[in-house]
């Protein structure tokens, strides 16, 4: 029996990696170590959560002697908590570095102690910045732009240190924004919904002209298990799509699917200290596997929508 041990795992990525990898492994039991933040919840499992091979350990990264504990004899580890709001790491808030460097470092201590044979560290396309045109692949230079990158950059240049010091396998995965269900209001598409079901004025930074490329959050689960499975230790893989969007279109999408006009429900406000105009991920590595995105927002739209509408109290008023 394998055994699996997912942090985050009730996140918003990381209960679907729970959910996904607890199918595709009949014969695993999967420890999910989570602290349950604001944009955490057990619900988000409700459909396994009764199930013995499923364990939630509510702990802390910065606990190392409980992360230690919780994942020996691990096959399987795939790191996926983070702080991840962008707008809330221009406060300096000490969580992004307690989490995502220090939690990253006590993660890696204790698989070195017990010996993981895989690791999958999920990093984000923004530690490479912003790029106008064309695409970073795997080796083009870090050039993050705010607290929340530098943190996840930061994270990486300790897992580079671990890989060649110690030998620890670890394969770091780079994904484009991730959109599905559970994720929380403070991002963008997910607070589009929020804001229009409760028929509440949405705030766009600057004019909205900022592109992103958008990947479903099952098509995120589908490659990462592709990584488990034929990924080579060591390496680095970028998981995106082409589906690219401005920022104010992800809104016009969302108004759509809620029969309102945009203009009536969208207020511009001033851009944050430095928005990156552009991001965009060549995924060929992956491709290599056997693996591409399928899903568009517009193919999901209005099932997100409703899962909002159906779980609009589980969020508290922004």
């Amino acid at each position: 029996m394998h055994k699996i041990f997912i942090t985050g795992g009730c996140g918003f990525i990381g209960s679907h990696l729970t959910e996904y990898f607890f199918k595709k492994y009949k014969n695993s039991i999967i420890y999910v170590y989570d602290k349950i933040t604001y944009a955490a919840s057990i619900k988000n499992l409700k459909d396994i959560s009764n199930n013995k091979r499923l364990k939630i350990i509510k702990k802390d990264l910065s606990d190392y002697n409980a992360l230690k504990k919780y994942s020996k004899n691990t096959d399987i580890f795939i790191h996926a908590a983070a702080e991840s709001h962008v707008d809330n790491s221009f406060n300096l808030k000490n969580e992004f570095i307690i989490t995502n460097v220090l939690g990253t470092k006590n993660v890696l201590d204790a698989c070195k102690v017990n010996k993981v044979k895989k690791i999958i560290h999920i990093s984000t396309d923004e530690i490479y910045g912003e790029i106008y045109k064309s695409s970073f692949d795997e080796n083009s230079r870090f050039n993050p732009s705010n607290p929340y990158s530098s943190s996840k950059a930061a994270a990486e240049m300790i897992i580079n240190g671990y890989i060649h010091s110690y030998k620890l396998p670890v394969i770091i995965v780079r994904a484009n924004n991730i959109f599905g269900t559970r994720q929380h209001p403070e991002k963008l598409l997910p607070g589009s919904c929020w804001s229009l079901i409760k028929k509440k004025k949405f705030t766009i930074h600057g004019k909205g002209n900022q592109k992103r490329s958008f990947l479903y959050v099952k098509d995120l689960c589908e490659g990462i298990y592709k990584i488990v499975s034929k990924g080579k230790n060591n390496n680095i893989y970028n998981i995106g799509s082409k589906f690219e969007y401005k920022n104010l279109d992800v809104f016009k999408i969302v108004a759509k699917a809620n029969n309102l006009s945009f203009d009536k429900f969208v207020k511009y406000v001033k851009d944050r200290p430095f928005n990156d105009y552009r991001y965009s991920l060549n995924f060929n590595k992956i491709m290599k596997l056997g693996w591409k995105p399928k899903t568009k927002i517009e193919d999901k739209i209005l099932e997100i929508n409703d899962w909002y509408k159906k779980n609009i109290s589980r969020f508290k008023k922004r």
